[in-house]
């Protein structure tokens, strides 16, 4: 047990693995901390701008947040980082309070570690974005309801409403949407239509909700005019069902690779419940879970805006029918060879990469040249013994499942989370971040031209422009633009990306 202790400690605090190491991914990390930044810079904190103009894709919640976490600790990534760090700990440890009331320790254990180290979920945890907050508050609102399903205490009810209003407040109307969505499938599977509506329409919950989530969409309205309940609403989230935004569309199979990639090392747990899904089925919480899953899974494959992490949004169901695998007789070989698999894929890499080189353009090319060299020995070494742990189930009859499924977690985890994040981040965010702190102690306007890096105005922690460059002007751009500047003079060069002074 004390053992079982130790190991739910290292997935708690797993978030935080290397967290402060890569510099901020653009765009979606730039983005974020860029808004927040700029409050600092407007001394208004109640609205969210981006390079001076309104952002109105997401709610206020996680801004403040960075806000605070910035104020305590300074502008570093760690600090940017921290409040996505600490939801993605207390997701980790809600799961297995939850799994382990409504099952036992070691399928909370199983379940945990699914979400602490699988490949897409390592990534997201860590981000500075609203995902990790918006995961944990989905997941409370799941597993508050299905405790009020088993129990029928109000508190639980609170709860689940007082989770999504929270989630309101940090990504907009899915936080309600998902819960609302798989209780209703659950109940329709029952036909218990009576038991819906006394979790949809509670008064002392629904106040609640309208107390939490609706102050501040209120004063925005009226701060800021209707213009923003239509970008908010139509825009940034029923437009993204009809088309794709910025570019990020894809086929209704779009999913099906993300999900069994983002899943490794653990993906044979889906192999398994694959085909077992009669048996998932009749289990009451396995099929909350199940629909839970499948009505994410199926709302974004047929939305025209797709990207990977928002099928994540239906993981805190999903766990609860992998956890439920750990203990299954093909668990051992099915763990050992999909485990085997990612850390071959993951000694590829370095190749894969610089395979892919000729391909790209030429800022591009300039950018990620030589990649390959930034995986040194200690990362073959790594990768190379992780690989042979891997396979230790399949030549030792002796371990258990169990094993296979907490070492490759790990292993996979800390391969993520301390190599391939910090060099991809350095490869390819390094000139920004350099570009940025540059900038921080120089004269003049900054702009950026041709290029979206909205994490330039995070470094610099000084406002940021797009405009037509003028005399005066530092203009970070890449090498393929330059030439569309004025008569300008180069302050920084480096790999494709550079900062110039206009004359």
């Amino acid at each position: 047990m004390s053992r079982d202790r130790l190991l739910l400690a290292v997935l708690v605090l797993f978030p935080f693995l290397a967290l402060g190491i890569p510099p901020l991914f653009d765009l979606d990390e730039g983005a974020f901390t860029a808004s927040t930044t700029e409050m600092f810079l407007r001394g208004d904190f109640l609205s969210s701008y981006l390079l001076g103009e309104p952002r109105h894709d997401k709610p206020i919640l996680i801004y403040w947040l960075q806000a605070a976490a910035v104020s305590l600790l300074g502008h570093g990534e760690f600090a940017w980082r921290l409040p996505s760090a600490l939801a993605s700990s207390l997701w980790i440890l809600v799961t297995y309070g939850f799994v382990n009331r409504v099952r036992d320790h070691r399928a909370g254990l199983a379940a945990a570690l699914i979400i602490a180290t699988a490949a897409g979920l390592i990534i997201i945890t860590r981000a500075a974005t609203a995902d990790a907050l918006l995961n944990l508050l989905l997941a409370c609102a799941g597993y508050a309801t299905w405790l009020w399903l088993r129990e029928r205490e109000q508190r639980w009810l609170y709860a689940a409403w007082l989770a999504m209003a929270l989630g309101f407040l940090s990504k907009g109307p899915v936080a309600l949407l998902i819960p609302v969505g798989a209780m209703f499938l659950w109940c329709a599977t029952r036909r218990d239509w009576r038991t819906f509506l006394a979790w949809a329409l509670p008064p002392g919950p629904l106040l609640l909700f309208l107390a939490v989530a609706l102050p501040w969409f209120a004063i925005q309205t009226w701060h800021e005019g209707t213009g923003f309940l239509t970008g908010f609403f139509f825009k940034h989230n029923l437009s993204r069902f009809d088309t794709p935004m910025e570019g990020h569309g894809g086929d209704p199979f779009y999913y099906v690779p993300v999900v069994l990639i983002s899943l490794l090392p653990h993906t044979g747990l889906l192999l398994i419940a694959l085909a077992r899904l009669k048996s998932i089925w009749r289990d009451d919480l396995l099929r909350f879970g199940l629909l839970w899953f499948l009505l994410a899974f199926a709302l974004f494959s047929f939305s025209g805006t797709k990207l990977p992490h928002y099928v994540y949004y239906g993981y805190g169901g999903l766990v609860l029918i992998l956890a439920a695998q750990a203990d299954h007789k093909a668990a051992r070989w099915l763990l050992a060879l999909t485990g085997a698999a990612t850390f071959a894929l993951l000694l590829a890499v370095p190749m894969l990469l610089d395979q892919a080189l000729p391909r790209l353009k030429p800022d591009d090319l300039l950018l990620a040249e030589g990649i390959g060299a930034h995986f040194g020995a200690t990362y073959w070494l790594w990768c190379g013994a992780a690989l042979v742990i891997s396979l230790l189930p399949l030549l030792l009859r002796g371990i258990k499942p169990r094993f296979a499924l907490c070492a490759n977690g790990l292993l996979a985890g800390a391969t993520v989370a301390m190599f391939l994040l910090p060099i991809v981040g350095q490869v390819q965010q390094g000139p920004v971040k350099q570009a940025g702190l540059l900038a921080r102690d120089l004269s003049g306007p900054l702009l950026l031209h041709g290029i979206n890096t909205p994490s330039f105005q995070t470094y610099a922690q000084r406002r940021v422009e797009k405009r037509p460059p003028r005399a005066g002007d530092l203009v970070l751009t890449r090498e393929s633009k330059l030439s569309e500047l004025p008569a300008s003079e180069v302050v920084f060069r480096e790999r494709s990306y550079v900062l110039a002074r206009v004359r």
